[in-house]
């Protein structure tokens, strides 16, 4: 039997998923802030992540996002699950203005990393071009970036952009949306959830999106 409140709660999470989901768009429409299609096709784990504003005097309460991985049979994204980020996670931006961004988990381990209790990327999240001005790009291989880091700010993000913070499950955004208690594990790897036309919507953009562009 479903609860109206639960039917509430899932509309709400809904519309909060379709806002990342526009938001990964306007990203890519701008082709200085655009995640290259190269990396999206490469990518095994996406995160959208959203830092949110807070008030005038106090700095802010962190951020709210959506991950999801590939299958690695298929090469098809799954179901989603609801993250949310603490305040040292989304400390790589001075002052307090609202910010998104795409995070890619390029290797196995990383979307594995997803099921810890909370995941840290200090010293992981490193930049891959736009990183070159550090004087370190030439000494990064592809194995030592298993996590890149793209902001509607300023495009792509350099050196350990997320050094000291960490990105946890949001186990009750989870249980309102899928109607009961999943670990991130169970809707990422174990397939104990269907992806929702939400996730099929935003799994489609990814997909579109990693496709070069023909000039």
């Amino acid at each position: 039997m479903a609860f109206p409140g639960l039917a509430d709660d899932k509309a709400k999470l809904d519309a909060q998923f379709r806002k990342l989901t526009a938001k990964f768009e306007a990203m890519q429409s701008n082709p200085e802030k655009a995640v290259p299609a190269e990396e999206l096709k490469k990518a095994r784990g996406v995160i959208l992540l959203d830092r949110t504003k807070a008030g005038f005097i106090f700095a802010y309460q962190g951020g709210n996002g959506i991950a999801l991985v590939k299958d690695g049979n298929t090469e098809n994204y799954g179901a989603a699950a609801f993250l949310k980020a603490n305040e040292a996670s989304l400390g790589f931006q001075v002052g307090g203005e609202q910010s998104f961004y795409v995070i890619l988990l390029m290797s196995t381990n990383a979307t594995r990393g997803l099921a810890d209790a909370k995941v840290n990327f200090a010293g992981e999240a490193r930049g891959t071009a736009g990183d070159q001005s550090a004087g370190e790009e030439g000494k990064i291989t592809e194995d030592q970036r298993p996590i890149r880091v793209y902001s509607d700010r300023t495009g792509l993000y350099g050196g350990a952009a997320l050094k000291g913070g960490a990105i946890s499950a949001d186990d009750e955004a989870n249980r309102k949306y899928y109607g009961d208690y999943f670990t991130i594990h169970d809707i990422l790897f174990n397939k104990k959830v269907k992806p929702t036309d939400s996730a099929k919507e935003l799994a489609k953009k990814l997909t579109d999106a990693a496709v070069k562009k023909k000039s």
